[in-house]
């Protein structure tokens, strides 16, 4: 998965919204179209009106969302303790913009920054009770965890070569022989339970507070059904202390899951760390404490205590 925004060579604007909701959806024609405020990585979305979103790939290899999202989401919404998404109409390829796309319900709240979270741990628990809702929805007929989930769901081993590079890389600058065993404690716990449901990218950016509670959950596009390892890794992100303890106990999972999350989230934090460490002093200062997080996580938890 890129690990940088697309950039505006993707083509879309508001004008090109504009002209596929008035060439499709004609009902909704001359409302405003608008940019959010801060958009995702992988869509761009626009303001429509003031209660719809539309929501557009910027690359193929997102096109599979759409149609996931679009069949999915309405059924998983019912069983799940806080609002995602609601899907209201999907488009064609059209106006020179190539891929299907989507038009939704537009959700109040704002990105989970800590500054507007009442309590960090009551939030943490918040989430850890939204993971296993959605692990308890029904997969029949799920996605399979795969190409359309950039493999979240799957074994971490699929990004082996990719940290294992990274890693070189960054021999001398992090703890590489600490990395290098977390990771393979990652690969030696694979996972055989049941396939379960797994949103892929659960993080802040991802998630909405109102009134200092969590309000809902956004972007599916990494959802699936396979192994829920992926969806531990905020514990890390974006907890810490009393926070992460809170989360660890509310959402459970057996040590080999956690061994799993913590390879998922030294993976990505190793690749960005790679490509930023000489250019983004700030973005590369957030990515080694996250790794530092990580490794005494598993120091913590996976090694047996001495006396």
């Amino acid at each position: 998965m890129p690990t940088t925004p697309p950039d505006g060579r993707s083509g879309i604007d508001a004008a090109l919204v504009s002209r596929l909701i008035a060439a499709q959806f004609p009902q909704w024609s001359g409302l405003p179209v608008t940019p959010v405020d801060i958009d995702g990585w992988d869509n761009r979305t626009y303001r429509l009106g003031d209660d719809m979103t539309a929501r557009l790939p910027t690359a193929a290899g997102y096109v599979p969302a759409v149609t996931k999202e679009h069949e999915w989401l309405p059924r998983l919404a019912p069983s799940l303790p806080v609002a995602i998404p609601p899907i209201l109409a999907m488009g064609v390829p059209g106006e020179g913009y190539p891929f299907p796309w989507s038009v939704r319900g537009w959700l109040p709240g704002e990105r989970a920054d800590r500054g507007r979270i009442d309590d960090l741990s009551q939030f943490a628990v918040s989430v850890a009770e939204f993971v296993l809702a959605l692990q308890r929805c029904d997969t029949t007929g799920g996605p399979l965890a795969g190409e359309h989930s950039w493999y979240r769901g799957a074994s971490p081993a699929h990004y082996d070569d990719e940290t294992r590079r990274c890693l070189a890389a960054l021999e001398g600058r992090v703890d590489t022989d600490r990395a290098a065993t977390v990771w393979g404690a990652a690969l030696a716990a694979p996972w055989d339970g049941n396939p379960v449901w797994f949103h892929g990218d659960v993080g802040a950016g991802n998630l909405l507070v109102a009134d200092g509670k969590l309000a809902a959950v956004i972007d599916f596009g990494t959802s699936g059904v396979g192994d829920p390892a992926c969806d531990l890794v905020i514990a890390w992100g974006m907890f810490s202390g009393d926070s992460r303890d809170a989360f660890r106990r509310a959402v459970g999972q057996d040590e080999g899951t956690w061994a799993r999350a913590r390879g998922w989230a030294l993976w990505k934090s190793l690749l960005t760390l790679a490509e930023c460490i000489d250019t983004d002093p700030e973005q590369a200062a957030v990515n080694r404490r996250l790794i530092g997080h990580v490794l005494e996580d598993h120091r913590r938890f996976a090694q047996p205590s001495v006396a």
